[in-house]
């Protein structure tokens, strides 16, 4: 029997990896925009803090995926 790698055997998996992506591109799309219009207005601070506040958005959506990640490391190597 062969094992049924992630993203490969389950289109679950696939539908949700590809949802994650579209995710974080958009709020990538976002930032981008909000940070060009405040440059464009003399706001370089408040560009600046969008642009932290998406970054860390991002992180939120993915500690879930971090979080998998390290478990099936913990798996492989035994820890």
């Amino acid at each position: 029997m062969d094992a049924v790698r992630p993203g490969r055997g389950d289109p679950s998996l696939v539908t949700m990896e590809v949802g994650l992506i579209l995710k974080v591109a958009g709020v990538g799309l976002l930032v981008s925009v909000a940070t060009q219009i405040l440059n464009k207005s003399g706001r370089d601070e408040q560009a600046t803090l969008v642009t932290i506040a998406g970054i860390v958005v991002v992180l939120l959506m993915l500690v879930e995926q971090i979080g998998e990640l390290f478990s099936l490391v913990y798996a492989t190597f035994g820890f």
